[in-house]
């Protein structure tokens, strides 16, 4: 199952992707992170070596003996979706899967020395086949990124600092490192939703399933466009307090809210980027050497620059404003902060 041999995968209509670079799917967020980590060498060698430390060898363990790996006899129907999702952003190597017993959907990719995916039972009996097929493509766009290696050395970081919450200042410093960690996280995700796009190549079945891990198996109860009228309204509704309300909402979370994921999602499905990469015009992994920390930062500040400029957000907006040296801030402040306004300086929706 791990030899890379993708000949069992059964012929399909789908695109491949040979040589991708994860670079093509990447959140400019996530990409500059991960460049900016890749170019320090020997970091993640270091922490590897030091994986005696981590709790790496129990997890695995764990997952071995108490929970069903994924192969020709068991969950097989798992193991050709992720032969096909392997096969399709060529990863070589195809992860170990584990189905684990618990009925909360989800779904994680971890482990420093190799990836393992595991998927819990309540997602497995959530989700049809094309919405499953996304999520194994979700995961495997994390191995591909090297985000498990990632995670699990930033994770061991902030457990690192917890030990030394007593020293002066410590818990200011480690809800800083928390708080990166976490909205790296977010944009990691938004990374893999791509990458399961990419693999499933079924936009529907995508919301399908983002819909489905919000609101439950009632597909007949819900509405793509009323789900993504959601995120719409998430965004652009309500004043400052609201704005500052979902800041505090979102800190504690490693994923970003599903309706988010779902616009964002559907947002890049429609854009140049994704149609060129559907059209075999993405970046290889050869390439990946000659990245430049530089240009990925910059196309990191590129888009939050745009997602200032375009957001609905109050607080984006009034951050765009003073970006572009509005006038009368003092008013500004008390209409957004207030929801008031005389019909000049706007509403309770900005």
């Amino acid at each position: 199952m791990t030899d890379g041999n993708h000949e069992n995968v059964p012929g399909r209509n789908r695109r491949r992707f040979p040589d991708i670079s994860s670079r093509a799917y990447e959140h400019p967020a996530d990409r500059s992170a991960l460049v900016a980590l890749r170019k320090l060498t020997g970091f993640d060698t270091v922490f590897k070596a030091m994986s005696g430390l981590l709790p790496e060898r129990s997890l695995r363990l764990l997952f071995l003996s108490d929970s069903v790996r994924v192969s020709e006899v068991q969950f097989a129907h798992l193991h050709t979706m992720l032969l096909d999702a392997c096969s399709i952003l060529d990863l070589k190597k195809v992860p170990p899967m584990y189905v684990a017993q618990d009925p909360k959907p989800n779904a994680m990719c971890i482990g420093l020395d190799e990836p393992i995916i595991v998927v819990t039972t309540g997602l497995v009996e959530l989700l049809d086949e094309e919405e499953m097929r996304a999520v194994v493509g979700h995961e495997v766009g994390h191995a591909l990124s090297g985000h498990s290696v990632y995670r699990t050395i930033l994770l061991f970081l902030t457990n690192l600092a917890l030990k030394v919450a007593w020293i002066p200042l410590g818990n200011i410093a480690i809800m800083g490192i928390v708080t990166a960690l976490r909205e790296w996280f977010r944009k990691s995700e938004l990374s893999a939703d791509r990458a399961g796009l990419l693999v499933g190549q079924d936009l529907q079945a995508s919301m399908r399933g983002l819909m489905k891990i919000a609101g439950g198996n009632h597909l007949h109860e819900m509405n793509v466009d009323a789900f993504l009228a959601q995120a719409e309204e998430y965004e652009a509704g309500g004043d400052l307090r609201d704005s500052v309300l979902k800041i505090l909402n979102v800190l504690p979370r490693s994923h970003p809210f599903t309706t988010v994921r779902a616009a964002e999602l559907k947002k890049w499905a429609e854009s140049r980027d994704h149609q060129r990469i559907m059209d075999g015009h993405y970046p290889k992994r050869d390439q990946d050497g000659d990245t430049s920390v530089t240009d990925s930062f910059r196309e990191s500040a590129s888009h939050y620059a745009d997602t200032v400029r375009t957001s609905k957000d109050p607080l984006m907006k009034l951050v765009g404003d003073i970006a572009g040296g509005a006038g009368d801030l003092g008013g500004k402040l008390r209409d957004k902060f207030t929801g008031g306004g005389n019909g000049t300086t706007g509403t309770a929706k900005g």
